[in-house]
């Protein structure tokens, strides 16, 4: 019997990773595994700024997305809730923003 269970990206990629870009930005990483994958993920009917939008409550004009078939990684940046360090910062690193990246379900 055949597994016909779809990977999110945390387990497709070789890594999902979120961090600081600044005090004011968040900058989270896709690295895929090869070209195959990276074409997936990199497809714009996939990820794109709505969808980032939807998962941060965030508005799409805010976002930017980089994909650099290059290195097979997608970078996608966007402004922190709250400024680094501020009193209701809850992340200080950023290094936990990627978990609902990471759950998202190629098709």
């Amino acid at each position: 019997m055949t597994d016909d269970r779809k990977l999110a990206l945390g387990e497709l990629a070789l890594e999902v990773r979120s961090k600081n870009a600044g005090p004011f930005w968040v900058t989270m990483e896709l690295f895929m595994r090869c070209a195959e994958d990276y074409a997936t993920v990199a497809d714009e009917g996939f990820i794109n700024e709505e969808v980032i939008a939807r998962l941060y409550a965030l508005d799409p004009a805010a976002v930017r997305i980089f994909r650099i078939p290059s290195l097979n990684v997608v970078k996608i940046s966007f402004p922190r809730p709250v400024p680094q360090g501020g009193l209701r910062d809850r992340d200080i690193h950023a290094g936990q923003h990627h978990v609902p990246l990471a759950a998202l379900v190629p098709p």
